[in-house]
Formats: structure tokens, sequence, C-alpha cells
């Protein structure tokens, strides 16, 4: 046997446990494997180059953006109570909501304003009106809402141009929805899986978040006489939100699981137990000035929390690559078939 025909592991083309066996014994043993599927390879350990995330997680401010996303939301349902208090005679009620209309819209923009950095990063958005871009419309409907809303609020402490005021609350209560809820468009823009993978139902959590914030400030804030509207919209938000988002979570698969881990898991749970028992207090509370208020608290709170875990659930998915990779897989599995 010549050097060319021996390895350093033996006889050429012979490695040691690498030899096929042949025959009856051969062909058991590959019966006997066959007969119950074993991962000869572990489970992926999901991470990129360098240990560096998939997508780049937000860089957004949590206090500023949840609580401009929060603020929003108030802002505009509260133009929709205080354009029906004023229909319906209920000037305690509309006096109420606009006030927390204008203030908290004018807080909203305050915090995106300190998360941006400097006023003319907001103004130079303004530039340009582009149709696709939900934060350029955002940034056009901020700027007209705003306005109205300080309006109302202006006209309604002077007691004076009642015209000019009534017009500015049904202006503002037209753009009311849109506030509201343009931030959930927003956040599903964006490659943030577990904010995108929510485009359908998310507007529908943040209207009913919306809307339970505004009821539970009426609620406390506007006499218990008038805040029949109010009592009625906290139910009603209370059932959107919280079926919105069952619905949400059980259509996104995968990427539902950060709602359920960590921070946003306890924000979520948090919110859950607050706008169920401030809607009920809320109905219970038609005469008792008491049970109006902790309604009106419960329900300020469980909104701020939904927004906080909803953001917070993002970052975290942002952070882990199998909330991008395994949902592109499927999606190009179910196309494949």
């Amino acid at each position: 046997m010549s050097e060319s025909d021996v390895t350093r592991d033996g006889v050429q083309g012979v490695r040691p446990g690498r030899e096929a066996p042949t025959g009856a014994g051969g062909r058991r043993r590959r019966r006997r494997r066959g007969r119950g599927e074993q991962p000869l390879v572990p489970d992926a350990a999901f991470s990129s180059y360098y240990g560096k995330p998939v997508l780049k997680k937000p860089t957004w401010k949590p206090l500023d953006i949840a609580g401009y996303l929060y603020l929003g939301g108030l802002a505009g349902a509260s133009s929709l109570l205080a354009a029906g208090g004023q229909v319906t005679g209920r000037p305690g009620l509309a006096a109420a909501a606009k006030f927390g209309a204008a203030g908290a819209i004018s807080l909203s923009l305050a915090a995106l304003v300190h998360d941006l950095g400097r006023p003319a990063r907001f103004l130079n958005m303004l530039r340009v009106l582009k149709p696709t871009s939900p934060m350029s419309v955002g940034s056009w409907l901020l700027a007209g809402y705003a306005p109205l809303t300080l309006t109302a609020a202006a006209t309604e402490v002077a007691g004076r141009y009642r015209l000019l005021g009534s017009t500015a609350t049904a202006a503002s209560a037209v753009l009311g929805p849109a506030v509201a809820t343009y931030t959930a468009v927003l956040l599903s823009d964006t490659a943030v899986p577990s904010w995108h993978e929510g485009y359908r139902e998310l507007p529908f959590v943040f209207a009913g978040s919306a809307a339970t914030a505004a009821s539970g400030l009426a609620l406390a804030a506007a006499p218990t006489a008038q805040a029949g509207p109010a009592r009625r919209l906290a139910v009603l938000g209370a059932a959107l939100e919280l079926g919105a988002f069952q619905e949400m979570k059980g259509r996104m698969g995968l990427t539902a699981e950060p709602f359920e881990r960590g921070r946003p898991h306890l924000l979520l749970r948090a919110a859950e137990a607050l706008t169920a028992g401030g809607a009920a207090l809320a109905l219970l509370g038609a005469r008792d000035r008491r049970l109006a208020l902790a309604a009106g608290a419960a329900l300020l709170t469980g909104s701020a929390a939904l927004r906080f875990g909803v953001f917070h659930a993002g970052v975290a998915s942002a952070e882990d690559p199998k909330y991008t990779i395994l949902p592109q897989r499927e999606r190009l599995e179910r196309r494949a078939r």
C-alpha cells in the first residue's frame, strides 16, 4: 500500500464511525431510525451578525412618545364629547371636555417636540404634505386641530364670541377621530413587528382607548348630572378597546408574544383591569360623585397603561430577531403553496 492510499484517519476512503453498514443489518437500522422522527439538528438560535438586532429598535423616548400617543387620543375623543355636550345642552360637560382637549393636545405637542429635540423639526414636517406618509398627514392634522381646540377653550373662558367658539368646537370634533387614531396608523406603518402586524385592529384599539380616556376625564371633571354621555362612551370605549385588542393578539400569532411578556404584559393586564373596572364604576356612579371620580381615575390610568404597554411591546419585538425572521418565513411558505 502506498502513502497515497493512507490518510490521517487510516486507509483512504475509510473513516472511523463513517462506514455505511451493508446488508440486512443496515436496512434494519434504517427502518428503526425511520419509525420516529428524531431531530438531528437543534433548533436555531435567532441572532444576527455581531449580536446586533435585525431591526434597529425605535429610538423614541418612552415617556415622550407613549405620552404623545395617549394625550393625542384623549384630546381627540374629548372634542367629540365637547361637541356632544354643547349640542345636548350640557354646558358643564362641554366645558370640561373643551379644556381637556386643549390641555391634552398642548401637552401632546410638547412631548413630541421634546422628543424631536427642537421645535424647528416639527415645523420642517409641514413644508410638504405627503398623503402617503402617516407622519406628514399627522403633522398637518395636529397643526389644524390644535388651534381649534385652543380657540374653543379660550372662548369658553372668556364667555364671549360664542359663535366662534361653537364653530371651533364643531370643527375640532370633525378632526377628533382622526387625531385619536392616526397614531395607530403611524405605528403600523413601521417595520416593528408587533406594531406592523397589528395594522388591522390597532386603530380600533386606539379609538376605544381614546374614548375611555376622554370619558374618564369627563366623569372626573363634569357635574355628575350632566355626565350621561360620558358614562355611555366609557362602556362603548371599553368594549371596543378590549375586544379589538384580544382579536388583534389572536390574529397576530408569534408577534403577539411581546404583549404577554415582561413589562408590556404587566402594563396591559393592568390596563384591562382598570378599563373594565372603570366602565363598571361609571355605570354604578350615575348619582354618586365618589364612584364617578373613581371611575374617571381608573379609565384615565387604564388608557395610559395600554398606550405604554403597546409602545414597550413594539420595542421588545424589534430587539428579538425571531419576531422578524419567522413571520417572513411563514409568509414565504404560504406564497409557495
